[in-house]
């Protein structure tokens, strides 16, 4: 079980070829690599860490190169979640430092991407039976969530310490200052806020402080909406230009904030990122909120998984999102087991727009455009298409810079086929030409999902099937018209919640057996706090500001997911991060508010763990899971043991040269380990008729209990658990049980289904997935 197998390798190889975006950014040859170094090899005459990387990096320095001295080639040590160093390094000089002693990786550097309210009280953290619950206690305050993004505005109202007790004395975090950033910026709420910049200036150059702050200062935007999404304190009145008015909040508002700023213009760098891991856990926080990815590698070239690992290691809880690459399969970036990878989803709340054809038919769309021109409801505008056909777009009809012609569009509202572009630049490319109005079609890709943007001109965005049927009303009238209509804000949206299109699917494929995405969290039509230096569409040429913004993204339910953390982590202090992503995978719902399985944005079909992992958070049942499925440190160890990694390749994932494979997982098989998620691989050998898993959940729920199980059918299986009754005497007592699995018939598709612990009080709840790998 613990090979890949052809199939795997196939894909794998695909993967890594297609989605891997090793930056190779060069200053003459040099390019950076992050090191990772075996501290107990430090040999005695050296006093400490950095004189040996020193004397490593000076050992196989070029003999002609003189064009930097040695303390500009190292950018960056790493201590706490892991060892080793960033440097400036030629190809040459790389390849002579992996061989020297000591040396246990040495891999390029990696360019990672951002993965771009009413979501507490649609989550039930606003309902009167929450209160008992989630009632304000001072361990809230104590709670620190480390935010890797794009900095933060401290200005804004989400970031107001007032009621806060004094910052924790075990907090070792700093403020650091620079340019519009000052020591008082921080606060009781935002109580660190760091900068690391190193590894991007090594590869683009120096920062243009005229175009963003070498400072904690966001321009961006991105990390003040994701850091307020995470701990936001209440703000009321909170609105996009009068769009979702009403009480902002972050699903934690008495956690603590800090911000480590590592996303530039040009991207988020990995030598820069894992600093900020290192330091974020150096400082103390308990939650790290990482909403960006770049592409999958095996996990010992992973730079961001072998970090976290650490982190995980020091009991820090770390979420990430899964990427915005769906619908396609295959699409998930973050997929390492100690990592809570996150999907995400809509809520029930929406922002209706209407679009009536000369024929008097109207179609539904949204859009957030509130601006100055206005176009009347009672008029109807000349409409055109200049794609060559209604159902597959071409260059011609993605509103591209410099495609449209002002004689063929003033006037006029024209339809824009989504991709290529940002959606509201292809309303800033009509709106330039003459253009009154657009109307942004969804292709196969995105589906019916519709995702509301705050346009620079009227504009109203369709799903695929409505744009079909417009775009050939645009094509075979002669005299086609139309006419767009806003409609503000709804809410009580059915159904709900319903998988994002552009969400990251499954399956991992580095490993079948440990499912992802882990669980789904809100992620479309978002709105928090926003930078005061950008406007609500991120263009240039948008002069219009606001407090608030509204973004979709699976960087949104990321940091749903990190607050929530946070507001666990306060009851529960003493939970590992395998226990909280635990409670939060197996109190999950798969149903919407229809009461129907949750579906697909993109084809309006029932999803699969694949796109929404164990479910949809569901904060208040988590706080309460009765039992947890805990995983500690060495038994992730032993999972990666089972990966086909070297020795030299494991040793990546240890600060300490003594740590062994213990094969604690059953049978050497990655389908032991204690997940919350049960997947059973069944191999290409047709005579594997039968497998069986363990697992082993702790009692958290109340000390006597008795929980008896259930099983969904299967049409290629029989699955039996034993015991079929757990029956618990005492609080933290561990349990541990079997499941069976029995081929019947082969077959061509994984089956999803799901195993049930219910007691008088808990209902406890794992997706259950059976592959059977097609014969050699």
């Amino acid at each position: 079980m613990a090979g890949k197998n052809p199939l795997q390798k196939c894909f794998l190889s695909i993967i890594l070829s297609l989605n891997l975006m090793v930056l190779h950014a060069e200053t003459g040859q040099k390019k950076t690599y992050v090191v990772h170094m075996d501290k107990s090899a430090m040999p005695s005459p050296y006093t400490n860490h950095l004189q040996w990387y020193t004397s490593k990096i000076d050992s196989v320095r070029d003999p002609k190169s003189h064009e930097e001295e040695e303390g500009d080639r190292i950018l960056y040590t790493y201590q706490t979640a892991f060892q080793g160093l960033a440097a400036r390094l030629s190809k040459e000089e790389a390849e002579r430092l992996e061989e020297e002693p000591g040396v246990i990786a040495v891999i390029p550097e990696t360019r990672y991407e951002l993965h771009t309210t009413r979501s507490p009280r649609f989550l039930g953290l606003e309902r009167q039976e929450s209160e008992r619950v989630w009632a304000e206690r001072v361990t809230d305050h104590d709670v620190i969530v480390g935010v890797l993004d794009t900095g933060i505005w401290p200005e804004s109202e989400s970031f107001n310490d007032t009621g806060m007790s004094p910052v924790p004395s075990t907090w070792r975090g700093a403020c650091e200052t620079g340019r519009g950033f000052l020591k008082h910026n921080c606060n009781r709420k935002i109580v660190g806020a760091r900068v690391f910049y190193r590894g991007y200036e090594a590869a683009t150059g120096k920062i243009d402080q005229e175009l963003e702050y070498r400072s904690p200062r966001d321009k961006d935007g991105h990390g003040t909406h994701t850091a307020a999404t995470v701990a936001g304190s209440p703000v009321r009145g909170a609105n996009l230009l009068g769009f979702a008015y009403g009480t902002a909040r972050g699903m934690a508002p008495k956690a603590r904030v800090a911000a480590y700023k590592v996303c530039w213009v040009g991207g988020c760098f990995s030598s820069d990122i894992l600093s900020a891991v290192d330091q974020a856990v150096a400082d103390g926080v308990h939650v790290l909120s990482i909403s960006l990815g770049g592409g999958i590698s095996t996990y010992s070239r992973d730079s961001l998984a072998i970090a976290t690992f650490g982190a995980m290691e020091m009991g820090v809880f770390v979420s990430c999102s899964a990427g915005n690459g769906g619908p396609d399969p295959i699409s998930l970036t973050n997929v390492s087991p100690w990592i809570t990878t996150v999907g995400a989803s809509t809520i029930d709340r929406d922002f209706p727009a209407t679009v009536k054809l000369g024929t008097r038919r109207v179609f539904k769309g949204v859009s957030l455009y509130k601006g100055r021109t206005v176009l009347s409801r009672s008029k109807q505008y000349p409409l055109v298409y200049f794609g060559r056909n209604a159902s597959s777009p071409d260059p011609t009809s993605f509103c591209l810079d410099g495609a449209l012609d002002g004689h063929n569009v003033a006037g006029k509202i024209v339809i824009c086929d989504r991709g290529v572009t940002p959606r509201v630049q292809k309303g800033q490319v009509v709106k330039r030409a003459g253009g009154v109005g657009m109307i942004l079609t969804n292709t196969a890709t995105n589906g019916e999902e519709l995702v509301a943007d705050c346009h620079l001109l009227p504009a109203v965005a369709v799903g695929e099937k409505e744009g079909k049927v417009i775009k050939e009303y645009a094509m075979t009238s002669k005299r086609a018209t139309a006419s767009l209509e806003i409609l503000g804000t709804r809410v009580g949206i059915k159904p709900s919640p319903v998988v994002a299109a552009f969400s990251s699917r499954g399956p991992n494929f580095l490993s079948l057996e440990i499912l992802k995405p882990d669980l789904l969290a809100p992620g479309v039509n978002i709105l928090a706090a926003w930078s005061g230096d950008m406007a609500p569409s991120s263009l240039s040429s948008d002069k219009r500001r606001v407090k608030f913004n509204i973004l979709s993204g699976t960087s949104m339910s990321c940091p749903h997911v990190s607050g929530v953390a946070a507001l666990i982590r306060s009851r529960h202090p003493d939970w590992s991060p395998a226990a909280v992503k635990s409670a939060l995978m197996t109190t999950a719902y798969v149903h919407d508010n229809m009461l129907k399985p949750l579906t697909d944005a993109a084809g309006e079909e029932p999803s699969s763990p694949y796109d929404h992992g164990a479910g949809h958070i569901d904060p208040l049942k988590a706080i309460d899971p009765g039992l947890v499925y805990d995983i500690g440190p060495q038994e992730y160890f032993d999972f990666l043991c089972t990966q086909e990694l070297s020795p030299s390749q494991l040793k990546v994932f240890t600060k300490h040269s003594n740590r062994s494979c213990k094969h604690s997982l059953a049978g050497n098989n990655p389908g032991n380990l204690n997940y919350p998620a049960i997947s059973a691989l069944f191999p290409e050998n047709t005579r594997v008729k039968a497998m069986t898993l363990r697992r082993t959940v702790t009692n958290v729920g109340p000390h006597v209990s008795s929980y008896k199980v259930s099983v969904s059918p299967f049409k290629g299986a029989t699955v039996t658990v034993q015991p079929k009754t757990l029956n618990f005497t005492t609080k933290h007592q561990k349990l541990s049980y079997s499941v069976t699995f029995r081929t019947k018939l082969r077959m061509k598709r994984p089956e999803f289904g799901g195993l049930l612990w219910k007691s008088a009080t808990h209902k406890v709840r794992s997706p259950v997935i059976i592959t059977w790998l097609p014969p050699l």
